[in-house]
């Protein structure tokens, strides 16, 4: 079977026409739809090979189609459209069964590529994978996982794809990149949401204790053990249990794990019981597991059992368009954890941080933001704040002879607010700008009136008793000649 006749469901007409246009010419059956009503309408009375459907329609929305999609005809594929690009949309959309997920604007190279995969696929098999559609509870991701780039996204549509099931997955990726964040968000997106999730790493646990401490021991089976404990893998039962930096377990350790994957069971140190386990495994490592393979470092049994499903995340510096949300994020993460006001950072500063190569990776990134918050006792934070970053060749000089514009902050805060508005509340663009705005607005204009606030009141337009308010509310100090 392959692609013949397809569905556009789109509230837009120019996105109709243009889609239309582009698929009837690769010789396809299109037919189009208004809203979300209509194309069920269709979708009942039709036989389609896929449907492409607007994430937001005058009434069903293109996920509610997709549940009743689901439930009419499973074999339908189902590709959403969004202008929102969000990891909660992409995460939401292939866990209720869409086939694929894309952002607009897109090249219409987009399309092509997805029918090709269909075909491919259909060609092999004559079912296509539908994932669950009934939700028991969502984690909300896109307060903890930030990121927008291509790269996230494809992580985003694995969580989607993966988290229903029980495979076992293999995150890969280097120190500081949110490994332990992707194994919680597979975890709160599954069946098993509700049950534990056991995190582990075992490069922090001395070789010798990591068994017992994976396995639990019985009362007297060493020295110092007076009484029973159990182990991970039992604490973890019914739940899922994250093994972090697996390329340091030593191999005869890797030997149990394989035994717990193949037979679902587990035994005390100590003991011959032999205790059932139903246990999710999600393992990760910033290690190169292929070449400890092949260097007989890694059993190759179980590297086949870990890497049935291989998620890669990319270091921050390949994807720096995601920097400005994360910034902004572990700003504002940092004020209410440390109960300071809140901060903003200036255009200097945002370049200081976009040009740093960040071997940390998001890690550092936190911790350089809440290392700034605690030591600077200002409102806005500028390059200077964060000493010892490095920037690219050329760019030092830049930053330093630029000035501080506020056509700049605002350019910045507008396209950090737009790369996150699926999280923002209704005004909230408004008021985040007019603080960042405010203060180096005051201060320029006292600077410019030399400290005369009568002068500055009335060139700002504002009470003279308002201008002193904001001078103590906003920290500025004012010099006078």
């Amino acid at each position: 079977m392959s692609i013949n006749r397809i569905l556009v469901a789109d509230d837009e007409e120019s996105m109709r026409w243009v889609l239309s246009k582009a698929l009837r010419k690769k010789g396809f059956s299109v037919d189009l739809a208004r809203d979300g009503d209509e194309a069920l309408r269709l979708i009942q009375t039709h036989s389609y090979d896929m449907a492409i459907l607007d994430i937001k329609m005058p009434g069903l929305t293109g996920l509610e189609l997709l549940d009743r999609v689901r439930e009419l005809k499973s074999d339908l594929l189902v590709v959403i459209m969004t202008a929102e690009a969000s990891m909660k949309n992409a995460v939401e959309a292939m866990k209720r069964g869409a086939y694929d997920y894309i952002t607009k604007p897109f090249d219409l190279d987009v399309i092509d590529a997805i029918v090709e995969k269909v075909n491919r696929a259909q060609e092999m098999t004559s079912q296509v994978t539908v994932l669950k559609e009934e939700l028991k509870d969502r984690y909300q991701l896109e307060k903890t996982i930030i990121g927008n780039s291509a790269a996230m996204r494809e992580v985003y549509k694995t969580i989607g794809k993966v988290a229903p099931s029980d495979v076992t997955v293999l995150i890969q990726g280097e120190s500081g990149t949110g490994k332990e964040l992707i194994a919680r968000a597979i975890h709160f997106n599954s069946r098993r949401l509700g049950k534990p999730f056991i995190a582990l790493n075992c490069a922090a646990i001395p070789k010798e204790l990591l068994e017992s401490e994976l396995f639990g021991f019985e009362k007297g089976a060493f020295t110092g053990a007076v009484e029973r404990k159990l182990g991970k893998f039992e604490q973890a039962n019914g739940g899922t249990i994250f093994l972090d930096e697996i390329g340091d377990m030593p191999l005869d350790l890797q030997a149990k794990i394989l035994r717990v994957l193949q037979e679902k069971e587990v035994t005390r140190t100590g003991g011959s019981q032999n205790i059932a386990v139903d246990v999710r495994i999600v393992a990760a490592t910033n290690q190169d597991l292929e070449e400890k393979v092949r260097q007989k470092e890694f059993r190759e049994d179980l590297f086949y059992r870990l890497n049935v499903v291989p998620i890669q995340l990319v270091p921050l510096r390949e994807r720096k368009e995601d920097i400005p949300p994360l910034v902004e994020y572990f700003l504002q993460k940092a004020c209410a954890e440390l109960e300071t006001p809140r901060k903003q950072c200036a255009p200097d500063a945002f370049r200081l941080l976009s040009d740093h190569n960040w071997p940390g990776n998001v890690r550092e990134l936190e911790n350089t933001m809440k290392r700034a918050v605690i030591l600077s006792s200002d409102l806005l934070l500028t390059a200077s704040d964060f000493p010892g970053l490095r920037r690219q060749k050329g760019s030092g000089e830049r930053a330093a002879n630029e000035e501080l514009s506020l056509e700049g902050i605002v350019d910045i805060k507008l396209r950090s607010c737009f790369s996150n508005m699926d999280k923002m509340e209704s005004g909230d663009v408004h008021t985040m700008v007019l603080e960042q705005v405010e203060r180096p607005l005051i201060r320029f204009v006292l600077e410019k009136t030399r400290g005369n606030q009568v002068r500055a009141a009335d060139i700002l337009g504002i009470n003279r008793n308002t201008l002193r308010k904001k001078i103590q509310e906003l920290g500025i100090e004012v010099k006078k000649d």
